[in-house]
């Protein structure tokens, strides 16, 4: 039975994007490019890989999840399928169409959505965001990688956003990279 994994990368204080949406803040320096591109390269933008001349098969997901919010800046750029190389769905209640045939839109029933997926064979799904989502998803999730940036944002969009349901996680991993960028696994206890 496949996983579902929140892969993200987060500041010190627990926040994935600015107050905006926006994660161009973090600190993404060679040596995070260099751990990406190893051991996660299925999670790069296929725009992204092609210019990083990454070209091999998916090491971790086949299926990725995200909210319309995620979504949105492929969208801005004129990109309707931003992870080619996955099965895609978008979790929206505001997008009534696709963009793209390679993007499937699940508006009711996320849970179930999930639990289907994860009933499947196949490699494991990459929750890749955003909060809400995360947040929605909190039961189903069965691991996290987080990208723990050495910085401090303030205030921005958390890691999740549910109400309190303590979950609790067991860390399994932990890699400090040359720029403080340190990679902390998890799997739920």
């Amino acid at each position: 039975m496949r996983k579902l994994v929140y892969y993200i990368g987060m500041t010190i204080d627990g926040f994935i994007a600015a107050p905006d949406g926006n994660p161009e803040f973090f600190p993404v320096t060679q040596d995070v490019i260099d751990f990406i591109v190893e051991d996660y390269p299925d999670a790069l933008p296929t725009h992204v890989r092609e210019q990083l001349g990454v070209d091999v098969p998916n090491r971790n997901f086949d299926v990725g999840v995200q909210g319309r919010v995620t979504y949105e800046p492929a969208l801005e750029i004129g990109v309707t399928s931003p992870h080619a190389h996955l099965r895609q769905y978008v979790v929206s209640e505001s997008i009534e169409e696709s963009p793209d045939p390679a993007v499937e839109i699940v508006s009711a029933d996320v849970v179930g959505k999930i639990r289907e997926l994860k009933a499947e064979d196949g490699k494991d799904i990459y929750l890749m965001g955003g909060a809400r989502l995360a947040g929605a998803l909190l039961p189903e999730i069965d691991a996290l990688v987080v990208k723990l940036y050495p910085v401090v944002a303030g205030a921005g969009i958390p890691l999740f956003t549910t109400d309190f349901s303590p979950t609790y996680f067991e860390l399994t991993g932990n890699r400090t990279l040359d720029s403080g960028t340190i990679i902390l696994t998890y799997d739920k206890k």
